[in-house]
C-alpha cells in the first residue's frame, strides 16, 4: 500500500498549479548550476521601493527559529515571548518523510497561535520525492509554499469567520543566487496569490542574502521581488560557505578556519555593509543573523554577553531584527539590538574587500580534525532525521556543516600547509577523516565525495541523494 500523501487536497491543488507553471524553469536552474556559468553583471535598475514591512514585525525584534518538525520546541517557541517565530524547513530541517509529514500536520496548530509568524521553505534546488508531480519528484520549495499558504484555511471555517484562505505566515526565501531564481519565486508568489484569490503583493517575504553571488546581485534580487519583499536577511555561515565555494580555488592561499572568520574581519564587515546599503537605498529592512550559541547552564553569562555584543554590532550597522537559536538567547538579542545605529563612514564595498581574507599560516591539525568532525556529526544526524546538533557550546546545522566541508575542500585544493611541515593533500585528509569515521560510514562517504571533488558540489543534500544515501533515493531530474 502506498503511503498517504503529504499534502492536503487543498495544498496539492495549489502545488500542482505551481509545478505545471514552474517545474521546467526550476530544472533550468539546476542545469545552470551544473554549468557553473559566471553570473552576468547586474543591469542598471530604475528607482524603486521595497514592499512595506508587515505591521506585526516591529523593529528591534528577536525572532526565534525552530526546526519545523520539532513539535515540542515549536510549542515552547509559541509561548517563549519571542517577538516572532520562524518555522524552518531549510538549514535546521532533515527532510525525511516522517519529518515532512509531522511538520505539515503541525501547521494549523502554529498558525492558530497569537504570535507573529514567519516560515522558511526549502530552497529551489531541493526535491520532495515523497510528493511527486507529473511523474517527477516534487520541487520541495513549491510543496512547502503550498502547504504554508493553505494550512490556515480550516482555522477560518472553524472559528465561524468569513470563508477565505485563512492566516498565512510571512516568508524567508533562502539560498538566492541569481535573478532567475528570484523571478521563479516572484512568479510562484503571484500564481499562489491568484489561486487563493489574493491581490498581488498581499504576501510578504524577506530575502536571505546568504550566498556570494546573491550579495553581488542583492539590489537586483530585491527589485525582482519588490512587490512582496520587505527586507534582506544576513546568513553569515551560509554566506562564508558560498564565498569559499565560489572563490576559494582562486584565492591562492588557505581560507582561515571558522574561528578566524568572525564579523570583525573587514571582508565580513563589507558583506554586512553591502546588505544594509541596499536596504537603506530601497526602503527595506535589514535583518541580522542567528545567535547560535548554547549557553553553559553553569555559567551562561559569557555566551549571553557575546550574543549581546554581536547584535549591538549589527544594530550599529543598521540591522533592525535578528534571530535567536534558543529561547534563552531572546533577551540578549533584544538588548543588543537596542544599540544606536552609527554614522556610515566605512569605505565603499568592493570585490577586493569582500575577498580580502587573511592568510591563516599553517593550519592547526587539531582544528582541521575538528572541522571534519563537525561535518561528520551533522551529516550523521541529518541522514538519521535530525537537522540540528549541539556541539562544543554551539548549535550546528546544515549551514555550518556546508562551511566545514567547503573549508576542507579549499584546504585540500590549495594544499594548505599544516603545523609540523606537512600539507593537506587528499591522502592526508583521508588519514585525518579515518580517525573519526570508517570509509563505509554514510557520513564519511558523503564528506569524501564533497571534499575530494575537483569542483565543490553546490549543496550536500543533493549530493547525498546522488550517492543514494537518502531513503528513498531522491534522484535529480537531470541525473
Amino acid at each position: 500500500m502506498s503511503a498517504a500523501p503529504l499534502l492536503s487536497p487543498t495544498a496539492r491543488a495549489l502545488a500542482a498549479q505551481l509545478h505545471a507553471a514552474l517545474a521546467d524553469r526550476c530544472a533550468d536552474l539546476d542545469r545552470a548550476d551544473l554549468d557553473r556559468a559566471a553570473p552576468a553583471a547586474p543591469a542598471p535598475l530604475p528607482a524603486y521601493r521595497a514592499a512595506p514591512v508587515p505591521d506585526d514585525l516591529r523593529p528591534g525584534r528577536a525572532e526565534l527559529i525552530v526546526e519545523a518538525s520539532d513539535l515540542s520546541a515549536l510549542r515552547a517557541a509559541l509561548v517563549s515571548g519571542a517577538d516572532a517565530v520562524v518555522i524552518d524547513f531549510d538549514d535546521t530541517f532533515s527532510p525525511t518523510r516522517a519529518n515532512v509529514a509531522a511538520a505539515y500536520a503541525a501547521l494549523p496548530e502554529w498558525l492558530a497561535a497569537p504570535v507573529p509568524l514567519l516560515a522558511r521553505p526549502r530552497a529551489l534546488y531541493a526535491l520532495e520525492a515523497h510528493e511527486p508531480c507529473g511523474g517527477q519528484p516534487g520541487r520541495a520549495a513549491l510543496c512547502d509554499l503550498a502547504a504554508l499558504l493553505t494550512a490556515g484555511a480550516g482555522l477560518t471555517a472553524r472559528e465561524g469567520l468569513t470563508a477565505g484562505p485563512g492566516r498565512m505566515p510571512h516568508l524567508y526565501l533562502p539560498k538566492l543566487e541569481s535573478v532567475a531564481q528570484a523571478q521563479v519565486w516572484a512568479d510562484a508568489l503571484a500564481l499562489a496569490e491568484a489561486h487563493l484569490g489574493l491581490g498581488r503583493g498581499t504576501l510578504r517575504v524577506c530575502l536571505q542574502i546568504e550566498t556570494f553571488p546573491g550579495l553581488l546581485a542583492a539590489d537586483a534580487l530585491l527589485f525582482t521581488l519588490r512587490d512582496w519583499a520587505f527586507g534582506l536577511n544576513a546568513g553569515r555561515w551560509d554566506y562564508v560557505f558560498s564565498l569559499v565555494k565560489t572563490a576559494g580555488a582562486d584565492l591562492g592561499c588557505p581560507v582561515p578556519p571558522r574561528a578566524g572568520l568572525g564579523m570583525d574581519l573587514d571582508a565580513m564587515q563589507a558583506y554586512a555593509q553591502a546588505l544594509v546599503d541596499v536596504c537603506r537605498a530601497r526602503g527595506a529592512q535589514a535583518v541580522g543573523g542567528t545567535a547560535a550559541v548554547a549557553p553553559d547552564p553553569r555559567d551562561p553569562q559569557p555566551a549571553l554577553d557575546a550574543v549581546r555584543a554581536d547584535k549591538a554590532r549589527e544594530a550599529a550597522q543598521g540591522f533592525r531584527g535578528a534571530w535567536a537559536g534558543l529561547p534563552e538567547l531572546l533577551d540578549a538579542v533584544r538588548e543588543g539590538l537596542r544599540a544606536p545605529a552609527a554614522a556610515s563612514d566605512a569605505a565603499p564595498v568592493t570585490s577586493a574587500r569582500l575577498l580580502d581574507l587573511p592568510h591563516p599560516g599553517p593550519l592547526d591539525g587539531a582544528e582541521v580534525l575538528d572541522t571534519a568532525g563537525l561535518a561528520l556529526d551533522v551529516f550523521r544526524a541529518w541522514l538519521a532525521g535530525q537537522g540540528v546538533v549541539t556541539r562544543g557550546g554551539r548549535i550546528e546545522d546544515t549551514a555550518t556543516a556546508e562551511l566545514a566541508r567547503a573549508l576542507l575542500w579549499q584546504w585540500v585544493t590549495v594544499c594548505a600547509p599544516l603545523d609540523g611541515g606537512a600539507t593537506l593533500t587528499p591522502d592526508t585528509y583521508r588519514a585525518l577523516r579515518r580517525r573519526l569515521a570508517p570509509d563505509d560510514a554514510p557520513e564519511a562517504r558523503l564528506l569524501d565525495h564533497l571534499v575530494l571533488s575537483p569542483l565543490p558540489p553546490a549543496y550536500f543534500p543533493a549530493e547525498a541523494a546522488r550517492l543514494n544515501l537518502t531513503d528513498p533515493p531522491e534522484r535529480m531530474p537531470h541525473d
